[in-house]
């Protein structure tokens, strides 16, 4: 099976922060980490230094490459900085 993640740290997220399924919305200072599992990309975030991960909500999202799944984590983790993940991953995303 095929697998990639990635971890990009110090993300300090934008206004309204970055909607997640187990803890609502969060802000500040972030870790964002997205898993790729050969058919699907898992993206989730931390406050960094933090040992507890929680799922961005519209995760996970269909993703069939791994440079796919790269590029996503880098358009999350641009969203995550301007303030455009409040509702979670956007649907566009999904497509």
């Amino acid at each position: 099976m095929d697998w990639a993640s990635w971890t990009t740290v110090n993300v300090f997220a934008g206004r309204g922060g970055v909607r997640t399924e187990e803890a609502g919305s969060i802000t500040g200072d972030l870790t964002v980490h997205t898993t790729w599992t050969g058919a699907e990309a898992r993206v989730s975030v931390q406050y960094s230094g933090s040992s507890d991960w929680f799922t961005l909500t519209g995760s996970p999202l269909s993703c069939t490459s791994e440079r796919d799944s790269r590029d996503l984590h880098d358009v999350v983790v641009e969203l995550v900085r301007a303030g455009k993940a409040t509702e979670g991953l956007p649907p566009i995303l999904a497509a």
